[in-house]
């Protein structure tokens, strides 16, 4: 990847930090910058002290540069996360999501970064076409939080084509893994039912349960991020599905996590879909295999499994 430095903005939080973690564990010299807006410094701890870290918004435009200086690759994870999120409060969404991005689109252009791998969503497919999705799919967003994203591919996008500067978007697929949030009113359901059958808790399902989701392991995707900071010259500029290729049901994955921990809810309350949520989502993930060199290497199961073990310690 040539320079060793490398910059991980959202290091703090739990796909950042996984990454982070990894990068250094390969002999990176690794930047954090995070303003700790979602991050968890408790994520930096887990990697150790080799990590520099900078506290900081994408939004300072100094600061970025500051942390670009030198650097050989940039993978921008920094972001306020949620759909839910986006929709209580779209100018903070948009700020972040669409104005930072273009911040370090632009110092990076400075700094003559060799590559930007940027972290966008499947919410930009919205409902479903027809699955499983696939890049060529004319994007239909639906929430505040979807339209910064789709806004971030297209910066990323033109940033290559009109200036030079090698990107590679990815489109990620309902992460989930350890050292992600369970106790969050905006946590991901995996975590958060964990957490429920662990203490026996009631679990809340939005809608009828039947909603499916392409749950996507997080080694999964910190290797898709990895692979495109060296992927050919032929994916620069380009976007990527980062998912499994399967998807299971909300009321499937209860069912295997009450299985794996032989724990189960006080009861379970079907409430009304959220606003901005899509009922079904699935991915192809052959241009990625094509073009990246990406595979499942932990299967959905498997990592259910590695994240009951995790979520189990913490509680």
């Amino acid at each position: 990847m040539g320079s060793r430095v490398v910059v991980v903005t959202g290091g703090a939080g739990f796909i950042g930090s996984h990454l982070a973690s990894r990068l250094s564990a390969e002999g990176f010299v690794v930047r954090v910058l995070d303003d700790l807006s979602t991050g968890d410094p408790a994520n930096l701890d887990a990697i150790g002290p080799e990590i520099d870290f900078v506290e900081g918004s994408v939004l300072d435009e100094d600061v970025v540069g500051d942390v670009l200086d030198g650097a050989h690759a940039v993978f921008h994870q920094a972001a306020v996360p949620s759909v839910t999120r986006s929709i209580a409060n779209p100018r903070r969404s948009h700020h972040a999501n669409v104005t930072g991005t273009l911040n370090i689109l632009e110092c990076a252009r400075s700094a003559n970064v060799n590559r930007v791998v940027y972290a966008s969503s499947s919410s930009v497919y919205g409902g479903a076409h027809q699955l499983p999705v696939h890049e060529a799919l004319e994007p239909r967003p639906v929430s505040p939080y979807a339209a910064s994203k789709l806004s971030g591919e297209y910066y990323c996008r033109c940033y290559f084509a009109t200036f030079g500067l090698p990107t590679v978007s990815l489109r990620y697929f309902n992460v989930f893994g350890p050292r992600q949030s369970f106790s969050s009113d905006y946590a991901a359901v995996i975590p958060k039912f964990a957490a429920a059958l662990f203490r026996g808790e009631p679990v809340r399902i939005f809608g009828d349960g039947t909603q499916s989701r392409d749950f996507t392991f997080i080694d999964n995707v910190v290797e898709a991020n990895v692979l495109a900071a060296v992927a050919p010259e032929s994916a620069l500029g380009q976007t990527y599905n980062v998912a499994s290729g399967s998807r299971f049901s909300l009321l499937e994955v209860l069912g295997l996590m009450q299985e794996m921990t032989g724990c189960q809810p006080s009861h379970v309350s079907f409430e009304a879909p959220r606003q901005g949520d899509v009922m079904h989502s699935q991915a192809d993930i052959t241009a990625a295999r094509r073009h990246l060199g990406y595979s499942v290497r932990v299967p959905f199961e498997d990592g259910l499994k590695l994240t009951l073990d995790w979520v189990g310690l913490q509680d």
